[in-house]
């Protein structure tokens, strides 16, 4: 069942910030339910019920899609080296592109990231943590800057197309708005 709390408190903020991965739960009343593993030092913690992360591009923009339609998102991390823990942030998050108002203040809180698409900002209700004795142990070695490599190699427009072609709809045709948002 593990704890529940109404907020983040500072160990929670210490623990995440300590993480190099986090898994991005959502999905609406009717499609298919997306887990995404995400890392590149994109989550920010704003307080104690609200935390930012910033996506990049990729393959697919199911997130987005899901979080336009129904609101709900859980974050999940893992402690994969010390001691065991998993610890899920639940609530509601809404989609921030690049033409919104409030991009520019969000996106600060980052280091430019080639390929930054959305940034997602999420209103925490609920704070579960649970034991994690399960979860295997794993060593860190190092990010991946394959994708980063990528999207520099593509740059600006290239990515436009490369978005107006892969990122449009969900895999169950739900728009992402993300050319009208983005351009």
């Amino acid at each position: 069942m593990g704890t529940r709390y109404n907020e983040l408190s500072e160990l929670h903020r210490q623990f995440i910030a300590e993480q190099k991965i986090f898994f991005v739960g959502t999905a609406t009343a009717d499609s298919r339910v997306n887990v995404s593993p995400k890392g590149m030092d994109s989550f920010r913690v704003l307080g104690k019920n609200r935390a930012v992360w910033l996506n990049v591009t990729g393959s697919g923009n199911e997130t987005s899609a899901h979080v336009q339609i129904d609101s709900r998102m859980t974050i999940m991390f893992c402690a994969f080296t010390g001691a065991p823990l998993i610890l899920r942030l639940y609530g509601t998050a809404k989609v921030v592109h690049k033409n919104d108002v409030d991009w520019n203040e969000l996106a600060s809180l980052f280091e430019s990231l080639a390929g930054a698409r959305q940034i997602f900002d999420l209103s925490i209700d609920l704070v579960q943590a649970s034991c994690g004795m399960a979860v295997p142990n794993y060593a860190y070695e190092s990010d991946r800057d394959l994708l980063k490599d990528w999207a520099i190699k593509k740059g600006d427009d290239g990515l436009k197309d490369y978005w107006e072609q892969k990122n449009q709809s969900s895999i169950d045709d739900i728009p992402t708005h993300i050319m009208l948002n983005n351009t």
